[in-house]
């Protein structure tokens, strides 16, 4: 992996963290403290008419804290507990809330628990004592905590789609890394190039544009053929002509730069390719 490539995937790590990070933020719409409150009114309203009792007040719903909320009466009352259970699931449900949450009843003399009880969409995670036994007619005061379950599952969901992103990003690299050794084979196997507006055809020793062939002498085809296997990459003096020369038992003076001018003329009709002098380094082949 170079740098380049390094640093893309780097870059593309923090945007999807940031975008998770966001995501996560909150699982709850700007209304829900309101759709709440009315939930829970509706859920006041049904126990008071189970006592046979139109007429007693439901107190201002108070949220206690975040997602905690607590429901008084201006009277008594009694209540069977599954009685309870059964409301409240109904009034979360139609006001599409959470199914994470946690109720306590509590005597308002000394705030004792009376009754107390967890749901959750998890049947496993449900924790609801027998009901049967009415509690007795007394003030009581009825809170109401979301659990935080919603946003913990939302942890788990962007940790999950970032391990896939990686794969796929993985997948994308390996499949790049293939092509390009695929392309690199076909040029031994006489196959044309691509570059830029040209087609090189290195077994053939030629250039073509727009179906005018442009020859190339043995020395050009393979310096050529060296740059456009490490296309943006400097490629020193030296691998040049131990490549090009040396190998074959000769190298003349300034052979390199005659050749690499004749290259320049031959591929200036396209700008977007430009054999380009690192003073002291070697060439480098420069693609758009």
């Amino acid at each position: 992996m170079n740098r380049i490539t390094f640093y893309i995937l780097n870059q593309l790590l923090i945007i999807v963290f940031i975008v998770m990070a966001s995501s996560c933020s909150s699982e709850y719409d700007d209304d829900f403290s309101e759709r709440t409150k009315i939930a829970l009114r509706a859920v006041g309203n049904k126990l008071l008419l189970s006592n046979q009792d139109s007429t007693s007040l439901i107190l201002p719903v108070l949220e206690l804290e975040a997602n905690k909320y607590q429901i008084t009466f201006n009277n008594t009352l009694s209540f069977e507990p599954s009685n309870l259970v059964s409301i409240i699931q109904e009034s979360i449900k139609a006001s599409r809330l959470s199914e994470y949450y946690r109720v306590e009843v509590l005597q308002c003399s000394d705030r004792e628990v009376a009754y107390s009880y967890q749901m959750s969409a998890e049947e496993e995670s449900t924790i609801v004592p027998c009901g049967g036994r009415y509690l007795p007619e007394a003030c009581y005061i009825i809170e109401l905590k979301f659990i935080n379950k919603a946003e913990t599952t939302s942890v788990k969901d962007a940790i999950i789609k970032t391990i896939i992103l990686l794969i796929l990003i993985s997948i994308a690299f390996l499949l790049k890394n293939k092509v390009t050794k695929s392309k690199k084979v076909n040029l031994k196997n006489g196959a044309s190039e691509k570059l830029g507006s040209f087609y090189f055809y290195p077994e053939q020793n030629k250039l073509v544009k727009e179906a005018q062939e442009i020859a190339l002498s043995k020395k050009e085809c393979e310096l050529l053929a060296l740059f456009v296997a490490n296309p943006n990459q400097i490629i020193k003096r030296d691998e040049l002509t131990k490549r090009v020369w040396e190998d074959n038992g000769v190298f003349v003076g300034r052979s390199l730069d005659t050749y690499i001018s004749k290259l320049r003329k031959k591929l200036k009709s396209d700008t977007s390719i430009k054999l380009t002098n690192v003073h002291g380094v070697g060439y480098k082949l420069e693609v758009d």
